[in-house]
């Protein structure tokens, strides 16, 4: 089941940069790459919940800022330790200068 959801503006974002949105009692992490494209994780990291929009952006890399753990943002995988669960991923969509992000069941 689809639940699309407005993010931000898509301007709201830097390109290699991230941000934090939340929709009810949740966090997301929405990232804009080098190339415009657009991608949603969850908004903690799964190692010990820390905002991963106060961390580093690399590339397609995002970097925990507690304990450097890093995800493929556009996959959610954890690139090794101390990561040791992968993160959520969502799908992105532009609309009308809208990120607009599906949440599916919440």
């Amino acid at each position: 089941m689809s639940n699309w959801i407005r993010a931000c503006g898509a301007q709201d974002i830097e390109p290699e940069d991230v941000i934090d949105v939340r929709c009810g009692d949740r966090q997301y992490a929405i990232y804009r790459s080098s190339t415009d494209e657009y991608f949603a994780t969850d908004g903690l990291c799964t190692h010990q919940q820390v905002r991963l929009a106060d961390g580093l952006v690399m590339g397609h890399i995002i970097e925990c800022p507690k304990h450097n753990g890093r995800f493929d943002y556009r996959t959610g995988y954890g690139q090794g330790a101390p990561i040791s669960e992968h993160l959520c991923t969502y799908p992105v969509k532009l609309e009308a200068g809208s990120v607009m992000v599906d949440l599916g069941v919440i």
